[in-house]
């Protein structure tokens, strides 16, 4: 429901109001502590005003529940205590990775191991399946990469590049006319 001051102009399939007020629904501590803790778990504002409508029968829009973010330009003025809470919950969620089934190794292979049971015989995808798996046994599918020298010791850094002699020396650079300097430098050769 808009804010029913000021004078309003309809444009092309907006309604916008002058004072650029608009009403949002009033909301408890315990719904903006729960939009936090959505929005800091990486879920988008439309999806978050959903779950606040189905967990607290609480209408409020994608923009108002944006607003509760601080890494958005429409969370910039969240509280101190609630911009806090948001960055908590957003460690604690990128913490916790290994709590989404999908994440874990055992789950995926699981997984697989289902398909290739479930279809034996697909000549198409079994191969497929059982590349995944050994791509996942392999450690494929992680993050790590180690880079070591010789024998697991220390990667031995050495300069090779020596630098060229000077093409002119400065006595000859001297005897130049400014036009066969200036071409010298545009031909990258000075």
């Amino acid at each position: 429901m808009p804010f029913e001051s000021g004078l309003k102009f309809f444009l092309p399939f907006t309604l916008m109001y002058v004072d650029g007020l608009v009403e949002m629904a009033r909301i408890t501590k315990k719904v903006k502590l729960f939009i936090v803790k959505v929005l800091a778990e990486f879920e988008t504002p439309t999806n978050t005003a959903k779950q606040v409508k189905e967990t607290f029968n609480v209408e409020v829009s994608p923009q108002q529940c944006e607003r509760y973010d601080p890494t958005k330009r429409a969370g910039f003025e969240l509280s101190e205590e609630l911009r806090n809470k948001f960055f908590e919950y957003r460690r604690i969620a990128n913490e916790e990775l290994e709590a989404i089934p999908i994440a874990n190794k055992r789950y995926r292979l699981q997984l697989l191991q289902q398909l290739v049971d479930k279809f034996p015989d697909n000549p198409m995808l079994t191969p497929k399946w059982a590349e995944q798996a050994a791509k996942e046994m392999g450690g494929l599918y992680t993050n790590k990469t180690e880079i070591t020298g010789a024998g697991g010791g220390p990667l031995k850094t050495e300069n090779t590049h020596t630098p060229s002699p000077p093409a002119l020396t400065p006595d000859e650079l001297a005897k130049l006319t400014p036009q066969e300097l200036s071409r010298l430098v545009i031909n990258g050769k000075l």
